[in-house]
């Protein structure tokens, strides 16, 4: 049974870790990190599993196995640690470096704020080359607002995805759950493309992903509109926007934070993108507000990041802190 109050703790902790040191690259480039040995995994689970000789209906089946194996380990270390850890508990510590190094929000400030920096230092292409780390779509067909967008789309759907899922998912089912959901993220952004290779073998993970992140998405735009002052921005548009937008995108759950984000800023986001060769004509997330991001913008969009971390951690800290009333 999980201690709410402890794992609590043990989360603000790693909170604090996070967003103090996040991911030290000495470490990273010596050790494998965590998410790249399920990479690996997944990895092989479709060298073997997805053949493209199988029928529609063979390959979603072996999708759904491959879905299987992936929460069969995860809940297996999962429950494996924190069987050992609870011998001890001076161990939580080693706990909290793990729930640590799986959360993103030191490296996901960082990666954004390298666009921000690349306008300053090396000016439009400098920008686009630092973009096309961070998203999927061609940086060459982005002038300097399609860039400035796509950093601002970048932090706020991953904001959800690296920030508040794994947390709230940490907190409701500890580190089982917290591993479960990080192997189906990492499986969906892996295999969960919707295109002819993974659209079968995929759909089992994809489909379990957007479960997974259903109600964190919708928490990551409540603190996003929380903490919307921080930059200078709107609440009530924060709120109005996530309300009225958020299901026009074609993903349930990225729009509830890329909306609210947008209506915090009085940014127009999303909108026609285009990727590789294929243009994607997505409706505008806030399409009443500016469409023209500067840098500056991504700027104000990563103090927005700051301060709806500090308002997800004030959270935690406070069920934390229930234990000792």
């Amino acid at each position: 049974m999980i201690d709410v109050q402890t794992t609590a703790l043990v989360l603000f902790v790693a909170l604090l870790l996070d967003a103090l040191i996040g991911d030290p690259d000495w470490l990273w480039q010596r050790l494998p990190h965590p998410v790249v040995l399920m990479g690996k995994l997944i990895q092989q689970l479709d060298d073997k599993l997805n053949s493209p000789a199988d029928q529609a209906i063979a390959r979603r089946i072996k999708g759904a196995l491959a879905l299987v194996v992936m929460l069969a380990v995860a809940c297996a270390i999962g429950i494996g640690v924190s069987w050992s850890v609870s011998w001890s508990p001076s161990a939580l510590i080693f706990e909290v470096i793990i729930v640590a190094m799986l959360l993103a929000q030191r490296s996901l400030y960082e990666h954004v704020d390298r666009v921000r920096k690349a306008f300053k230092d090396g000016g439009l292409n400098a920008a686009r080359k630092s973009v096309s780390m961070i998203v999927g779509r061609d940086p060459e067909t982005l002038d300097e607002a399609g860039v400035c967008r796509a950093a601002i789309e970048s932090s706020a759907e991953n904001f959800s995805d690296g920030i508040v899922a794994p947390a709230f998912w940490y907190l409701i089912a500890g580190l089982p759950g917290l591993l479960v959901y990080k192997f189906v993220n990492t499986a969906d952004s892996m295999i969960g493309h919707r295109n002819e290779k993974y659209l079968e073998f995929g759909w089992a993970s994809a489909r379990f992903d957007d479960v997974l992140n259903l109600v964190p998405a919708r928490l990551s735009a409540l603190f996003f509109a929380l903490a919307a002052v921080s930059c200078g921005g709107s609440v009530s548009g924060a709120l109005r926007a996530m309300w009225r937008d958020a299901g026009l995108h074609r993903s349930p759950n990225a729009g509830w934070p890329e909306a609210a984000m947008a209506g915090g800023l009085g940014l127009a986001l999303a909108g026609p993108r285009v990727y590789g060769s294929s243009v994607v004509d997505d409706p505008w997330m806030n399409g009443d507000g500016n469409s023209e991001a500067q840098p500056t913008d991504i700027g104000r969009a990563l103090i927005l990041m700051v301060a709806a971390c500090a308002v997800q951690g004030v959270l935690v800290g406070c069920i934390a802190a229930v234990q000792f009333f």
